[in-house]
């Protein structure tokens, strides 16, 4: 799964460190995240599309064996 969540951050010129905090999670979950090396819960994904205005299938996008299709 890739995620946008990095340049959604930084055209708001928000700090890994910002977002973290906003979500109540650590920095390290924030680096996580944009690596695409950890799956969000549902609430978190939410949480995210809320902050950035956007819709959660604008900020994940699913490749592969993560489609049904």
């Amino acid at each position: 799964m890739k995620t946008l969540i990095r340049e959604k951050r930084t055209e708001r010129n928000m700090t890994q460190e910002d977002l973290s905090q906003l979500l109540k999670v650590s920095r390290q979950t924030i680096i996580s995240l944009e690596k695409g090396k950890y799956k969000p819960s549902l609430v978190l994904a939410h949480k995210l599309a809320q902050i950035f205005e956007c819709s959660i299938e604008e900020l994940f996008i699913f490749e592969g064996d993560e489609n049904v299709r």
